[in-house]
């Protein structure tokens, strides 16, 4: 009788947030370490409230740089946060319902300003890194984008 075994895929993600996580990025390979990664945001002051994700399941380019990047920005005191994601064109979270209009999320005292209506619940931006970490890197696609006119 043969047994047939299930090959288990994981993930995984380098997320950069801090000053020494240029050296020593934090991985990412479960959901509840995206948990952990948007806890620490919320929690975190205005100055280093944004992080940069590249999935290790797709390849770099000739340069030997990542061809992609998500941010991931979150705001603790209101519970919102922000996306950004480049690949082959740049793409910011989107919420028709409204906003605090342009804002800045920053990452290591570097601030990155974000369009109106860029802003949505922590709940999706949780749920939309937990898909980019699953999907091996993909644009996820349980929230709405825009493109920016700036970027």
């Amino acid at each position: 009788m043969a047994l047939w075994r299930r090959e288990v895929t994981h993930s995984r993600v380098q997320a950069y947030y801090r000053r020494e996580h240029g050296d020593n990025p934090v991985l990412l390979q479960s959901p509840s370490d995206v948990d952990a990664l948007i806890d620490a945001l919320l929690a975190s002051r205005p100055s280093e409230n944004l992080a940069a994700l590249h999935s290790l399941e797709r390849p770099l380019m000739p340069a030997g740089v990542p061809d992609h990047e998500l941010l991931v920005g979150a705001h603790g005191d209101l519970q919102v946060g922000v996306l950004g994601f480049m690949d082959n064109g740049n793409w910011v979270s989107f919420d028709p319902s409204g906003g605090r209009g342009e804002v800045s999320y920053s990452i290591m005292e570097n601030a990155t300003e974000f369009p109106s209506h860029s802003e949505i619940p922590i709940a999706l931006v949780r749920q939309a890194v937990k898909e980019f970490l699953s999907s091996g890197g993909q644009r996820p696609t349980c929230i709405q984008w825009q493109e920016p006119e700036f970027w």
